[in-house]
């Protein structure tokens, strides 16, 4: 489990984004801003490109420079079909001169939603705080999100090594894994889902034969995530929600493409994400679970309170006695 000191490390935000940007006098100052401001750089070869967008990789955005390609039409070609395989993430423009979108190759302008030059990284600050940033989670929330699962998962994996990485925001709309499984949350200051994300044959592995010899099936899988995700979701409610109810009612559909592995819960606000590796530290075996808070329905972090439970309360409930 992690230490106190970790969490209190791990309490700000980050996002991943993807660095498209072969201008070498200028990675220092990306890479240096990126530090400074909670992005995780990623970069990849160009010919493997559209391989790894198609991957189960979690990003932000994609910061492409003005000369990535060889010339102007290869660079808004190669644009276009990040655009397509991925129309969720923002791509921020690198500019040699100028930090705004005045002559830029018309098909390239129809797919960046912002510009940048390597002098002028206040422009990429705005972009990252309206297309990344743009949701404020309160610290208190992330950290007993995080402190929430980590027992429950410590709880359902006793011999297990409970491990979980720095909250990250995304804007894609990645599945990963072969299952998932999805709760509401309503309350008076939001309205959306946590969903759990996780592959079923490490979980299989992990669950055994049961008693009468068979091979340990999906059922087994999907009732374990269930269990998992219920008991996430009654801690969360009673820490975060309590009694109170929403007063709008407004649903919007979801929609899940099982051959593309893509959900859409028909916002483009960036999602809350979780990542906890559980692990035999004897001899490896281990699974992922991605976990992802989308408050796509309300979201009103102004009005978020931790719930104090008074102890009259409790004493008048029966759940405590006077000694």
């Amino acid at each position: 489990m992690n230490s106190p000191g970790e969490r209190a490390l791990r309490d700000r935000l980050v996002s991943k984004v993807l660095v498209l940007d072969d201008g070498g006098e200028h990675q220092e100052t990306i890479k240096r801003f990126c530090d400074e401001n909670g992005l995780v750089a990623l970069k990849v070869r160009k010919n493997r490109l559209m391989s790894v967008l198609r991957s189960n990789i979690d990003l932000g955005a994609i910061l492409y420079a003005e000369r990535y390609g060889a010339d102007a039409e290869e660079n808004a070609e190669i644009a276009l079909r990040i655009h397509t395989v991925r129309p969720e993430l923002p791509i921020i423009l690198r500019r040699e001169t100028a930090a705004d979108l005045d002559g830029v190759n018309e098909r390239l302008r129809r797919v960046v939603c912002a510009a940048y030059t390597a002098h002028d990284t206040a422009a990429l600050r705005r972009a990252i705080d309206e297309y990344i940033f743009s949701e404020v989670y309160p610290n208190a929330l992330v950290r007993g999100i995080s402190e929430i699962s980590e027992n429950v998962l410590a709880g359902q994996f006793p011999n297990l090594t409970v491990r979980w990485e720095t909250p990250y925001l995304v804007r894609d709309r990645v599945i990963f894994g072969e299952v998932f499984s999805l709760i509401p949350l309503e309350s008076g200051w939001c309205r959306g889902y946590m969903m759990l994300q996780t592959e079923e044959r490490p979980l299989l592995d992990l669950l055994g034969a049961p008693a009468d010899g068979s091979a340990p099936g999906f059922r087994a899988v999907n009732s374990l995530l269930g269990e998992i995700t219920n008991l996430i979701w009654g801690a969360f409610k009673n820490r975060y929600v309590g009694d109170g109810a929403p007063d709008a009612r407004i649903q919007v559909p979801l929609v899940v493409n099982h051959r593309q592995r893509y959900i859409s819960f028909g916002c483009e606000n960036p999602q809350l994400c979780f990542l906890y590796r559980l692990g035999d530290d004897a001899d490896g075996s281990g699974f992922r679970l991605y976990q992802r808070f989308v408050f796509n329905l309300g979201w009103s972090p102004e009005a978020f309170r931790e719930i104090a439970h008074d102890a009259d309360e409790m004493v008048a409930s029966g759940e405590l006695e006077l000694f």
